[in-house]
Parts: C-alpha cells; structure tokens; sequence
C-alpha cells in the first residue's frame, strides 16, 4: 500500500476531477504491475496497472488507495468489471469513494464475484493524497495550501517591499515542487503589482506542470492591462491544468474558489492581506511554513488581523505533519485540525 500511495503522488495536481490514485498489482511475492490516474483522469489507476501485470494478474492481489469504480464512462470501463474479468483473487483497499455512483458498489460487485476485499489500509494517508477530491466532494471546493517564505520575526519583506530572496535556492526549489502538485496556485493584487510573478514551475523535467494562475482582486480596473485576467473557456477548464500560457483567471473573494473548474488543489502564496483573507475565511487546510534564519525588523508581516478576538481560539487549530531542513532553512508543514 505503501507503494500504491508513493505512485498516487505521481499523478496530484493533475487528475482533477478525478482523483489521484496508486496501484500495486503483486502476486508470489512480485509486484507484477503498478499503475497510477494519469492526467486527465484516465485511464485509472487500476486499469494501468492491469495493463502492465497482463496474464500475470490472473490470481494476484491488489492494492489500490481507493475503492476501484462501480460505473461505466464514455471514457472507459469500470475498474471493478476490469479487475474481475482479470481474475484477480483479492483486493486490499485503503479508502471507499465517495462517489455516489461507486460508494461501496465497487467493493459488493468484487465480493460477489467471489474476490476477497481488506478496506482500511492505511486509510489517513490515503485520505491525505486525495485531499483535493476529497474536500472537492464533502466541501465543493478546492484544497486549500497556503505557503509562507518569513524571516525569524515573521517579516515577508523589508519595510520598502523589497522580498528577493528570503530563503535560499533549496527552500525554493521545494516550494517549486509543491507548486507542481497543484492545478492552480492564487495571489492577490497587491502581489501582483508588485512581483509580476510568473507562478511557473522551474525545475528541470517539470516545466509543463506549471499550474494555472489566479489573482484575488475587487479591482479589474486597476490591473495593468498588458497582464489583465483573462475569463478561461468552458472547454480549456475541462483540459488538464498544465501548459495554460499566460491566461489569468479572476475571483474577487476567497469563497469564490468554488467556482475554480477543474482545480481540486489551490495553492496561495500571496500576499499579506490575501493570506489573511483566506485565514480569516477559514479556507486554509494546509499550511507550509518556510523560515530563514535571518532578522528583519520592521519589516512587512506575513499575515495581518485575521480576525481573532481570544487567544484561547487560536491554539488546537493547527497539527504539525512534518518539520525538515532544507539548506539553512526551517521548513515546516502544518494541517488544519477540523
């Protein structure tokens, strides 16, 4: 199962709106086939995997990070009548899906073909990577990650704005990656103005999963029109994420990223005022927290008044998942307690 969640990560930030899903086929003792969704949302996971494993499958086990589907689409069988007509003799299942036309009808039509079923493996870590589908389905919005580059003192900039850099090349290029992890990442005007950023990825090999740009803005008039946002077409939103050129897209609210088509993980990284909007709207799931060992001092915060009016509300609202080193930064990720 751990391998099947590893090869779920493969496919994040691109499958939208499906999820993303890992796949291990094993049998004597061999892993036989691995499959994971590719981008678009097909094929499946499972139907990769098949593939892969051809006539070995045959009397094997599966392990699959979600309930293998119930329903037949246009755009492919369902992995349940996949895997029963490859005579596959068990399956371990880490999360049942949500989807109506699935939700436990996956794991009855293989019992009743006399394939043995485990759920629950590793079901938290299942939960984590297909966070994205799975707030888009109990929430109708996207994941929300919000990343913060500070100083010691919680500064985000010198007091003239001046912000390149705070934290070194490493931190950098491990906020790029997360930056491929999304389908869109979001700024606010000020920001924008200010950086002109190009919110692209750049790392070699991952170039083409630059995810698709959003300003926060209550002022389309005040965008430079060079750069103004542009609407995306109905057909381009039904398209993977990646490759969007220079197209922005607007929202002029936080509670509009239920509106964002096709984007089951959000990614905000700016500026102060957006990361408080977000914070105070209490559409923030995931926090990452990058910190150089540096001193600014009156410099310009990372977040402004988010609304807080006891202290005794701030505290159980946040977990820490995970705290490294990356060069002479402290990097730590954060996830909202609900």
């Amino acid at each position: 199962m751990g391998a099947a969640l590893a090869l779920a990560e493969r496919g994040r930030g691109e499958t939208a709106p499906n999820p993303n899903v890992g796949c291990v086929i094993v049998k004597d003792g061999k892993v036989v086939g691995r499959g994971w969704t590719q981008p678009g949302g097909r094929p499946h996971a499972e139907a990769m995997a098949l593939a892969e494993a051809g006539d070995a499958a045959r009397g094997s086990t599966v392990y699959t990070t979600l309930e293998p589907c119930a329903h037949v689409s246009p755009r492919g069988p369902a992995c349940s009548d996949l895997l029963i007509a490859a005579g596959v003799a068990a399956i371990v299942v880490a999360l049942s899906d949500p989807d109506p036309r699935t939700d436990g009808r996956g794991h009855d039509r293989l019992r009743a073909a006399g394939i043995a079923v485990e759920t629950g493996l590793r079901a938290d870590d299942a939960r984590r990577s297909m966070a994205g589908f799975l707030t888009r389905r109990a929430l109708g919005r996207p994941h929300v990650t919000l990343k913060l580059a500070t100083s010691l003192d919680g500064c985000i900039a010198l007091a003239n704005g001046e912000s390149k850099w705070i934290t070194g090349a490493p931190a950098r290029a491990h906020a790029h990656v997360e930056r491929s992890r999304h389908e869109a990442i979001l700024v606010g005007r000020g920001t924008f103005e200010t950086d002109s950023p190009a919110l692209d990825v750049r790392l070699a090999g991952l170039e083409d999963r630059s995810p698709r740009r959003v300003l926060l803005s209550r002022h389309a008039g005040l965008v430079p029109a060079s750069a103004e946002p542009q609407a995306i077409s109905p057909e381009a939103a039904r398209t993977p994420a990646r490759g969007r050129g220079d197209g922005w897209e607007m929202i002029d609210a936080p509670g509009q990223i239920t509106d964002l088509e096709n984007v089951d993980h959000l990614l905000v990284e700016g500026g102060a005022q957006t990361a408080s909007a977000f914070l105070a709207a209490d559409l923030v799931d995931r926090l990452l927290l990058y910190r150089a060992p540096i001193l600014i001092g009156g410099g310009k915060s990372a977040i402004s008044d988010i609304g807080l009016t006891d202290l005794a509300d701030a505290h159980g609202r946040w977990r820490l998942r995970d705290r490294r080193m990356l060069g002479i930064d402290t990097f730590e990720e954060f996830e909202r307690v609900r």
